[in-house]
């Protein structure tokens, strides 16, 4: 890209995408923590907006890092109905897999069973 814009330009522009990528994440991890507090003060496990917050993490370590493309990446999970679609994927394959490895552990035993009287058999007449 610096060949083509020039080496000043792509420099700069590197620097506008980190700064306008901090601030962007700035807020949005503030009104995710909102959320979280409120599903906790409501008792609620609040899965969805804590896996929100790492990707939030992950975006805003893409966008410091330089490059288009991880700009691009960091700016799509920047999207808040995106970034909620990823997370509540996530939450659903991971509750599941915790469901199935959990089902794997279960053990029913069918049968039947009598009550006997206590008494010794030499006591009984």
């Amino acid at each position: 890209m610096g060949s083509a814009i020039g080496i000043v330009p792509t420099v700069l522009l590197c620097i506008f995408t980190a700064a306008l990528g901090a601030a962007l994440i700035r807020i949005q991890g503030l009104q995710t923590l909102m959320r979280v507090q409120q599903k906790l003060e409501q008792r609620e496990v609040p899965a969805v907006e804590l896996v929100g917050g790492l990707i939030l993490l992950v975006a805003g370590a893409l966008l410091l890092t330089p490059g288009f493309f991880t700009d691009t990446i960091g700016f799509l999970c920047l999207i808040p109905k995106l970034r909620e679609a990823i997370a509540r994927r996530v939450v659903l394959r991971l509750t599941a897999e915790h469901n199935r490895r959990a089902g794997d552990h279960t053990v029913i035993v069918n049968g039947e069973f009598w009550e006997e009287d206590d008494t010794p058999r030499r006591l009984r007449r």
